[in-house]
């Protein structure tokens, strides 16, 4: 079954704050990213940012009403963070881990509230080090994670799993047509959203839930 994001927003201040750091997305941003994939493509695995439609879907599936923290994986210049701050998550529950020294200030600077930590994203748990505050209630990735090995990804997967609350989603975005997390039925459950035809290119989010975690 589809399960099609929520698209409301609750809160109009956290919509504006979004919007005005969106429109601070320019060409700079774009060179930015083309010359960190250029240096290191297996790392930062997109040629530009997110597109805004697909950020939105991804930011769709996160309840914002569920108390704690969201984790997201490989932010790179913010246009999910901005999408996740438009959908009503407030800046302060935002823990952010990103590779990319020059993104992490960036980061810093357009979302003063967010924990920003500069690190491994696919050894999570040890770049967090027990400073999460209560368990997270999503975990949304833009990695690439076709670079990965299979059990590397699982890895990623049950990782974030085990820091998150139960029934918490991994949110993954892909360009493929297949699911970027290997589906394996024992470990998690997983839903695929429509193709969003305005990102280019075209692109599809996966949502990742445990089966070993009932709430």
């Amino acid at each position: 079954m589809v399960r099609r994001p929520d698209r409301r927003n609750p809160n109009g201040m956290l919509h504006r704050l979004a919007k005005n750091n969106s429109a601070k997305k320019s060409a700079p941003d774009e060179v930015r990213f083309l010359g960190s994939w250029l240096q290191d493509p297996l790392r930062t695995g997109a040629v530009s940012p997110s597109g805004r439609a697909l950020a939105r879907t991804m930011a769709g599936y996160v309840d914002p009403n569920h108390d704690g923290p969201v984790i997201e994986l490989g932010p790179g210049t913010g246009p999910v963070t901005s999408a996740l701050v438009a959908r009503g998550i407030a800046p302060e529950r935002l823990v952010l881990i990103e590779y990319n020294p020059e993104f992490c200030n960036m980061l810093k600077a357009r979302f003063p509230g967010a924990t920003v930590i500069r690190g491994d994203a696919y050894n999570m748990a040890k770049t967090l080090n027990g400073s999460l505050a209560a368990p997270a209630i999503a975990v949304v990735s833009s990695l690439p994670l076709f670079t990965k090995s299979v059990p590397m990804r699982h890895d990623l997967l049950d990782q974030a799993f085990g820091l998150s609350r139960p029934n918490a989603p991994f949110i993954q975005f892909t360009y493929a047509v297949v699911s970027p997390m290997p589906l394996a039925p024992e470990r998690m459950s997983a839903h695929v959203s429509p193709r969003v035809w305005m990102n280019l290119p075209p692109a599809r989010v996966w949502v990742y839930r445990s089966a070993r975690q009932h709430g």
